[in-house]
Formats: C-alpha cells, structure tokens, sequence
C-alpha cells in the first residue's frame, strides 16, 4: 500500500461495495488501493470509496496530459463514441480489464436533445453473486454523467442473457493472455 495521503478539499467518492455516494472530507486520511481507468479506489476509516477521475486533485494527484488531451479530442466525437469511451473506464476491481472489453455492456441507448440527453445502459456481472455490481453500476453512470449535455444515466444490471467468457473482446483477452 502506498503512503497515507490527506484529502486537500471535500470529495464525493462511491462507497464500496454498495455504491452509495458519500462525502469524503478535507483532510480525511486515505491511502490509494488500486487506480485504473482513471479511478482511484482509497482506503478510508469507514472502509473503500473510489474516487472518480475529475476529483484527484482532492488526492493531490495532476491530471495527466496525455489523458487530458484525449479527454478533449473526445469532446469533438459523435456523443455515443463518447459514451462508449467513458464506460471504457470502468473495471470491474478484480479483473485489469474494462467492462466493455469484458463483455458486461449488453446495451446502450440514449435519447433527448443537447442538455436533455437520457443515457439508458443495460450491463451484466462475471457473477450473479458478485457483490460489487452496485459500485460498478454507479462507476458507469458517474462516468456517463461527466459528459457534456447528459442531463440523466441509468445503468441497470440484467442477468440475461447470462455472461460467459466468449463475451470478452479480443483485446480484452489479449490483455488477459487468453490469446
């Protein structure tokens, strides 16, 4: 584990496993667990939050360029190509892969006009049981939500059809060493 670090300001994180949003406070003690996609998982008192991409600063972490830079080109993108990339930002904790490349996407539709757009996503788990479906359902939608004009998300888990391996893109198992 890294070094502890204090919160420099207030920052809403998504409790783990339930998903619920809470309030981390400024100088709150925590120590980074895990970081992909952008996200970063910390070690509180009160148990793990994930603390999303736009609120590192509250780590004391930079934004990388090279990040920022694709973040912007990204904004000139058609809105699902967006989309699709936010949720390309989630993982699911246990597996390095996102979930798009996992297979757990099974659906994505949007409707409404700029500033009005509802964002509805139908996504599955590796597992019925799987015990951070709520973290990973609120991951998605907080990262729809970072969107220009998304006015509401709804990400909702479904069990059918059920999940298996032949899901996972290829360069999802290419990052696996399945191929």
């Amino acid at each position: 584990m890294e070094s502890e670090i204090l919160l420099k300001r207030d920052v809403n994180a998504i409790q783990i496993p339930s998903g619920d949003t809470v309030t981390l406070e400024e100088g709150a003690a925590v120590f980074i667990t895990q970081s992909l996609g952008g996200t970063y998982t910390v070690a509180t008192q009160s148990g793990l939050a994930r603390i999303s991409s736009q609120d590192i600063d509250a780590l004391g972490i930079e934004k990388d360029e090279k990040k920022q830079e694709e973040e912007d080109r990204l904004k000139d993108a058609p809105l699902e190509d967006q989309i699709w990339a936010q949720m390309k930002k989630v993982y699911d904790p246990e597996i390095p892969v996102d979930i798009v490349n996992l297979g757990l996407v099974y659906d994505m539709t949007y409707t409404g006009e700029a500033g009005d757009i509802e964002v509805e996503v139908k996504m599955t788990l590796t597992a019925p049981g799987c015990g951070m479906g709520p973290t990973i359902a609120a991951d998605a939608q907080s990262k729809i939500m970072t969107i220009e004009g998304i006015k509401n998300a709804k990400v909702e888990l479904v069990w059918e059809p059920a999940w298996n391996q032949d899901m996972i893109s290829e360069e999802g198992k290419m990052q696996l060493g399945m191929i």
